[in-house]
């Protein structure tokens, strides 16, 4: 059986990066009825109405580390159990929590549109291609198991990205509960389940790790601009150098 919110999510995502990347009206509805992927190509990252600003050089500030970034058991697509702070080491990864029945173009879809803009970034940009790791979490494990993350994976991610975007889920809520805690991610449940944008809300928080498992910067509705966290990551990279400032 496919899963229903398919079609949904093709849409969603796409509108999210075109209102991510500022694209016009006239544009998004040319390129409506394709993929998310199809849209990727034509994004140039510039200023735009939705991130009117100049984002800083890279190197020209420090992200002092928040917290160590906590650990857990998850699960591939495969089913496989992993440890999630292993799927990290040695990368620099950013990290989302969320669900695949959410429709909400400003919760899920316009958090995963960050993950491709980045995935675009990491193809351009080779050093970044292989610091990087993406990674988006479910916290909907009763409906999101392996399998239904396996198709959502097949879905909506690009095919030879140069960095590797994974889908996880846990094996159940006792799993899930000390991850969410740890990254001090909150979660509720609508009291209409029914609810069209889906059964639960959460603030979007997405998370900047360094290849030593140290959370430098979270970003939220608003700061999801690509070229600021593309900033940011180029910034962790020239501290392994030693090139920035104070560093």
């Amino acid at each position: 059986m496919k899963n229903p919110i398919r079609y949904d999510w093709r849409a969603l995502v796409a509108a999210a990066i075109v209102c991510s990347a500022g694209i016009s009206t006239a544009a998004w509805a040319h390129g409506a009825k394709h993929d998310a992927a199809d849209l990727r190509p034509e994004l140039s990252f510039g200023r735009s109405e939705t991130y009117d600003y100049e984002p800083p050089a890279p190197g020209s500030y420090r992200l002092p580390p928040i917290k160590r970034a906590a650990d857990g058991q998850v699960l591939d697509t495969s089913g496989r159990s992993r440890d999630l702070r292993a799927l990290m080491d040695g990368r620099i990864t950013v990290f989302a929590f969320i669900y695949t029945r959410c429709n909400d173009p400003q919760g899920c879809p316009l958090s995963l549109s960050l993950l491709y803009d980045l995935q675009y970034v990491a193809e351009t940009d080779p050093e970044i291609g292989d610091s990087l790791r993406l990674m988006a979490l479910s916290f909907d494990v009763v409906h999101d198991t392996p399998e239904v993350m396996a198709e959502f994976a097949g879905t909506t991610q690009e095919p030879k990205s140069a960095s590797d975007l994974m889908f996880l889920t846990t094996a159940s809520p006792k799993d899930l509960a000390p991850i969410l805690k740890g990254y001090d991610q909150p979660i509720g449940v609508k009291a209409d389940p029914a609810d069209a944008f889906g059964p639960y809300t959460h603030q979007i928080r997405i998370f900047l790790i360094d290849r030593k498992g140290w959370i430098r910067n979270i970003y939220s509705l608003g700061f999801l601009d690509p070229r600021l966290v593309a900033t940011d990551i180029r910034t962790l990279l020239l501290e392994e150098h030693d090139r920035v400032p104070g560093g």
